[in-house]
């Protein structure tokens, strides 16, 4: 469906703007939440990409506390009101966990636009703040998944939490064994992870009968999963296209 659409992520420590142009994302920026006074100006931009006043701004959040200031950003960067994913725009794919309102809004939405690709059971790893890993049959409903700390959550805690271990900053390795604190840790995070990645994705396929692709998304999945042959793809943007996805769907749906 050939769209015009300003589209908005909230996560936990980052908002996320697409613009969706003719049906195609165009225009994306990424911006943390801390830099309150930035999100009107940023918001603008995107809007601007957009360039159609009939257009319409939909937005999906997995962090509550900041959804008011977004979308008075929002409304003053556009004169629009938001449609929240969840709210006045139905999630996008059936939702099989024990509590799905309490199932985060972006797990759904990547999981949603991956099967919207791939049209069979896959899997999509999240890697930002937090880890997830999630799964969907082959009618695409959304099965549920695993939640770890995100790498860089991890490294803080060790430096945190430990009288001695050093505040690193997220980065691939170096060799096969660390030789020094900062490099223990990486290969710790690092290799942790992939490690939990490759067990969880092998239990899901007991389950399923069959080897899921593996699809990555998040600010840290390049770094961690990258040339990787488990991976199927990466895409940064997945979550932009789910909440797009969900608006179209939605209008189809109720003929809106």
């Amino acid at each position: 469906m050939d769209i015009n659409l300003l589209v908005l992520n909230v996560g936990n420590s980052r908002l996320a703007i697409g613009a969706f142009v003719s049906g195609e994302l165009q225009y994306t920026k990424r911006i943390p939440l801390e830099q309150r006074g930035d999100l009107q100006g940023a918001i603008a931009e995107a809007w601007k990409q957009v360039n159609d006043p009939d257009a319409d701004v939909v937005a999906a959040s997995v962090n509550p506390i900041a959804n008011e200031i977004v979308e008075h950003a929002a409304q003053q960067a556009t004169g629009k009101p938001v449609q929240w994913v969840g709210q006045q725009i139905d999630v996008p794919i059936q939702v099989k966990t024990d509590e799905p309102d309490k199932t985060g809004a972006d797990r759904v939405l990547n999981m949603a636009a991956a099967f919207e690709q791939m049209q069979k059971a896959c899997v999509v790893v999240d890697a930002g703040t937090a880890v997830t890993i999630n799964v969907c049959d082959d009618k695409g409903n959304f099965l549920g998944g695993a939640i770890a700390p995100g790498a860089s959550m991890m490294l803080k805690a060790l430096h945190e939490f430990t009288a001695k271990l050093p505040s690193v900053a997220l980065a691939i390795p170096q060799g096969g064994i660390g030789k020094n604190s900062e490099q223990a840790m990486l290969h710790g995070v690092y290799h942790g992870i992939r490690g939990m990645v490759k067990e969880i994705v092998e239990s899901y396929a007991v389950e399923l009968g069959n080897w899921p692709d593996v699809i990555c998304t998040g600010g840290d999945a390049q770094m961690l999963f990258g040339g990787w042959e488990l991976i199927h793809a990466i895409s940064p943007d997945l979550t932009l296209y789910g909440v797009a996805l969900a608006y179209t769907q939605h209008h189809i749906k109720h003929g809106t």
